[in-house]
């Protein structure tokens, strides 16, 4: 399973990267701020969150489905978070 903040540290550094952000981020940055639109601390917007579900499949085999789901899991960097270790069995 994979353990709560380090996840969420992972997913922010891999949206950094794929949606090219330039800006520093905060170092008190809140895995439950607003991840996409005009809240976001990052100003990612719905292209940055194509770019992010493309990321999410190639990366962990993971597949959203549908927009209304796509809104939801990408509300914030928990939820993300919380989708992917959902979907994810135990390692044996």
């Amino acid at each position: 399973m994979l353990e709560k903040g380090l996840l969420e540290k992972e997913l922010l550094n891999a949206i950094v990267d794929i949606c090219d952000i330039r800006e520093d981020i905060p170092e008190n940055l809140s895995f439950e701020t607003p991840l996409i639109g005009p809240d976001s601390i990052l100003g990612l917007d719905s292209l940055d969150a194509v770019e992010i579900v493309v990321m999410i499949q190639d990366k962990y085999g993971i597949r959203l489905q549908g927009q209304d789901q796509g809104r939801q899991i990408l509300s914030s960097l928990r939820s993300l978070a919380d989708f992917i270790r959902s979907k994810k069995t135990p390692s044996i």
